[in-house]
């Protein structure tokens, strides 16, 4: 009987600690759920952030709920309206002292969404706000909107990239052919480019112009709107001759960058912290280089979007 009451009692005491150690798993994820959860009343004069670790789009994609237990997270999206939005909002409010760009990890979007944002941010800088950017690289997308900043920062490590839109394209008609293969393509009129790979080795002068014609307009549309925001930029030679630009600076694109006035500044993130603390308020609690912050979900939730007019 003692072996009996002395196993019984172990059980229960496993069964309590599971039940204890439950209760306590419960209250933490309570607690981070609710600690997570945008507070408005956070809301204090600093510097408002705009860490844009992802893409923006006009209408973020339903989240998964069970995308988590795959093992990786997908890529963050951030609504155009709700950028722009909060943008606005801090043109006149008192509390932010300036904005941040941070394009560190700035994965793009559409092209018109990013214009709109870009523009957006042009008005923060037309209002007279400090607006800040920094990056380690500026590809296309990142750049649109950081040239509507006051001050443009980079890392001297780093410095722009300008692709231009469009992109590659394989074609099989070689493969084929030495497979022995016989492609049978019926089409009807001269552009239609989606069967090319298949029947050609290259693109044919009629998806060459097509593509000219909508990736050329695109294109056009980006160097106006960096060129109207920084004027005095030397843009054109950037593009059409990078590799010049680069060895007249000794192979240092970022001063090459600097020279050609498509940057401010040069400097590391703690550089760009310092100068933000000038500007926003040191954070006293926090090693040099930080500043007073406004987190970009608490501003969007102090500034609701407007739900009046005609449904």
């Amino acid at each position: 009987m003692k072996l009996v009451r002395g196993a019984w009692k172990l059980l229960v005491g496993i069964k309590d600690a599971l039940v204890l150690l439950f209760m306590l798993l419960f209250f933490i994820g309570l607690f981070a759920v609710l600690s997570a959860r945008p507070n408005p009343a956070a809301v204090k004069d600093g510097a408002l952030v705009f860490n844009i670790d992802g893409m923006i789009v006009e209408q973020p994609s339903e989240t998964d709920p069970f995308a988590a237990f795959g093992g990786g997270e997908g890529i963050k999206e951030y609504r155009m309206r709700d950028l722009v939005r909060a943008l606005d909002a801090a043109k006149t409010d008192t509390r932010v002292k300036a904005v941040v760009l941070d394009l560190d990890r700035f994965m793009g979007g559409y092209p018109a969404a990013v214009a709109e944002v870009g523009q957006a941010v042009a008005r923060v800088r037309a209002a007279g706000k400090p607006v800040l950017a920094y990056a380690t690289g500026y590809t296309d997308s990142g750049y649109l909107l950081a040239a509507n900043a006051s001050e443009v920062w980079v890392n001297p490590m780093g410095g722009t990239l300008f692709g231009g839109p469009g992109g590659s394209r394989l074609y099989y008609k070689g493969l084929i052919d030495k497979l022995g293969v016989t492609a049978h393509v019926y089409k009807v009129g001269k552009f239609k480019s989606a069967v090319e790979p298949y029947i050609l080795t290259g693109q044919s002068p009629e998806a060459k112009a097509a593509n000219e014609a909508l990736y050329g307009t695109i294109f056009g549309q980006w160097q106006e709107a960096v060129a109207k925001a920084r004027p005095k930029a030397k843009l054109a030679q950037m593009i059409a001759q990078p590799d010049v630009v680069v060895a007249a600076a000794n192979g240092d694109i970022a001063k090459a960058n600097l020279d050609a006035g498509l940057v401010d500044k040069l400097g590391d993130r703690l550089a760009f912290g310092k100068r933000i603390a000038e500007i926003a308020g040191a954070d006293a609690n926090k090693p040099a280089g930080n500043y007073k912050t406004i987190k970009l979900a608490n501003w969007l939730e102090a500034n609701p979007a407007k739900k009046d007019g005609d449904a």
